[in-house]
Formats: C-alpha cells, sequence, structure tokens
C-alpha cells in the first residue's frame, strides 16, 4: 500500500486508505475494485461500503522518504524529485472517508514538504470543500506548492464538465497546480480552451490507454488521441506524460500490437509518442 511503483509517472505509490464508488464511464474496468476483490472479496467498493485505514506502519514510510530525501539535500546533493501518489487504491476526495482520516493526511503532507504530492481524484468537485481552511489563506495560498491536483478525465463530456471545476481552484487560491489524467482515454479531447490561460491553465496531462483487468476487456485507445494532446500541449509548452498505448490500442482500424500487455513499453511505441514530461513543481 506503500511503496516503490510500478507506475512510471510516479516515485511512490502511498495509499491512506482502501475502498471507492464508481463514477463515471473510467472506473468501469477499475483495476482498484479488481484488485479489492482478489484481496479483501470487494468489501470496500461501493455506496456504503466501509473504506480501509491502511497501517501505522504504511503511514510511518511516508515520512522516511522525506527523511530520506531531507538528508540528502542538507548533504548538499541534488537529489531527484521523490514523487508521491496518493492515492491508487482509494480517492481522497470520497464522501465516504471520515474526515479525521482525511485531517491526518493533511498533517502528513505538511510534514513532508520535500516531497511532491499527486493527488488524482475523480471528484475535483469535492477538493475546494475538503482541503483545511488554513490552506486558503496567507502565508500558505491554498494546497502547498508541492502538491498537484489531478482530475480524471476520459472523454470530451467529462473535460467540458471539470475544466470550469479545475480552473476554479486555481482562481480560488485552493491549488496552486493542476493536472489531468486522461486514462483511460475513450475519445478524443480538445484540451485547448484551458492550455492558454497563463498562470490558471493546466500544468500537466497523463496519457494513457486501458489495459485489461480483471477478465473485462480493454476499450480501444486511438493513437490519434495521443498525437492529438501532445500537439495541442507542446503549443503551450503543458508538459505530457506518456505512460501507455493500453491493450487495444490501434489507428484508423490498424490495430497496434505490443509485447507488453498493458503496452507501457515506450520502446514499442512509434518514435514521437515517446514523450515523458513532468511539471516543475516546488517543494
Amino acid at each position: 500500500m506503500a511503496e516503490n511503483s510500478g507506475i512510471a509517472w510516479t516515485t511512490h505509490t502511498f495509499n491512506p486508505w482502501i475502498g471507492c464508488t464508481k463514477v463515471g464511464p473510467g472506473c468501469d474496468n477499475c483495476y482498484a475494485e479488481n484488485w479489492n476483490h482478489r484481496f479483501d472479496g470487494g468489501a470496500n467498493w461501493g455506496p456504503g461500503a466501509p473504506r480501509r485505514r491502511t497501517t501505522p506502519q504504511n503511514w510511518s514510510k511516508v515520512r522516511k522518504w522525506q527523511r530520506d530525501r531531507r538528508a540528502a539535500i542538507e548533504r548538499g546533493e541534488k537529489p531527484e524529485p521523490v514523487r508521491v501518489f496518493c492515492a491508487s487504491l482509494a480517492d481522497v476526495f470520497d464522501n465516504e472517508v471520515p474526515e479525521d482520516w482525511r485531517k491526518e493526511l493533511w498533517q502528513l503532507i505538511r510534514d513532508c514538504p520535500d516531497l511532491e504530492w499527486q493527488m488524482v481524484t475523480k471528484r475535483v468537485g469535492n477538493v475546494a470543500k475538503m482541503v483545511p481552511p488554513n490552506w486558503k489563506t496567507t502565508p500558505v495560498v491554498g494546497l502547498p506548492s508541492n502538491v498537484i491536483v489531478i482530475a480524471t478525465i476520459v472523454n470530451q463530456e467529462e473535460a467540458d464538465r471539470d475544466r470550469p471545476k479545475m480552473i476554479a481552484l486555481k482562481k480560488a487560491g485552493v491549488a496552486m497546480h493542476i493536472g489531468v489524467s486522461y486514462e483511460p482515454a475513450l475519445g478524443p479531447v480538445d484540451w485547448t480552451p484551458w492550455l492558454g490561460l497563463d498562470s490558471y491553465g493546466l500544468d500537466w496531462i497523463i496519457v494513457g490507454g486501458e489495459s485489461t483487468q480483471g477478465g473485462a476487456g480493454a476499450r480501444r485507445f486511438e493513437l490519434d488521441w495521443a498525437y492529438s494532446t501532445i500537439e495541442q500541449c507542446r503549443g503551450y509548452r503543458v508538459p505530457v506524460f506518456m505512460k501507455q498505448l493500453g491493450s487495444r490500442a490501434g489507428s484508423s482500424g490498424f490495430n497496434y500490437k505490443t509485447a507488453d500487455r498493458a503496452g507501457a513499453n515506450p520502446s514499442e511505441w512509434p518514435a514521437d509518442l515517446r514523450v515523458r514530461e513532468f511539471p516543475t513543481l516546488t517543494p
């Protein structure tokens, strides 16, 4: 639940708790739900299901990552960023999570200022009301600068729905950095309405096709969606991270086969899709 991660765009995954509820088409083949069914019989999934808090030992690993990076900095080194994906088996902004757990998470983030926190959510409309009030006022405006709020958006409908919410987070000072996880990408998206907004625009986009999970067939990922996203972002110097092609990638009826089941090996991709860029945070 807290570990070195196999996810290419992060260093570690940290799950303060486990469990969630599906909220849209991107959740249809949810790997986290499949994981929970495999190991806990699905006890923590769905409306009304109790979320499960992870152990104190799991939480303590995060503080070790902080201590190690701080020690390297104090030795005069220039260590690579340590990125923490929070949370891969839950949603920090889930309505059914006890508020006391979230308060403890906020304190952990305060105590670990040298880590880059990647908060991925399908409930971006909940962010403003769940961020602690003292993080919305000076001297700290909104979430700390080492936190990026990343909304999962899978198609144009979700982009149109969530774009105003994301921009509002920046305008209100709730989040200094915002991003999008365009995974699983389920349709083309026009990102340009929120790329040319200077300080209110997107800071990062992660792109990925769906991989087969729990016996469910992956939905198709058109390479043109990735090409379009990369091209749009280059025009505004917004970093893009191409994570994977997924299990059913193709273009114009052509199926693009890869040896890697999730299409996650960049050496198997077209050269101009091998784009893996990161935003600049300031921990």
